[in-house]
């Protein structure tokens, strides 16, 4: 599985890299850290290896798209973030006590008044 990281840093970039940067930083990773351009010796080279491939591929595919590096760094801005880790209070109506039935709502029927 692969870790949900800064996609700039794995790619060794700052926020405000071109995207000609970061298509070498990404073609470089690719070409150091791609199977058919090593013979490895050690399984664990390899692990290694193909871990950090995984998370170039998922990186480049972040933030290569400008379409998808504006979204990814607007959902990451520091006001967003704010937005997100708002403390949300628990509502005072709410239990989590197990003995209560659930609600179910079945549908809803409309009848025209006769007026």
């Amino acid at each position: 599985m692969i870790e949900r990281t800064d996609p700039y840093a794995v790619l060794g970039l700052t926020p405000h890299a071109t995207q000609e940067q970061i298509r070498r930083a990404y073609r470089a990773l690719l070409r150091q850290n791609h199977p058919d351009t090593h013979p490895w010796g050690e399984p664990a080279d390899k692990a290694a290896s193909n871990t950090t491939l995984q998370q170039v591929i998922a990186a480049y595919a972040i933030i290569g798209d400008p379409a998808h590096r504006a979204a990814y760094d607007h959902d990451t801005s520091p006001h967003q973030i704010r937005l997100r880790t708002r403390v949300r209070l628990p509502m005072p109506f709410c239990s989590n006590e197990s003995d209560q039935p659930p609600i179910q709502a079945g549908p809803v029927h409309w009848h025209a008044s006769s007026r």
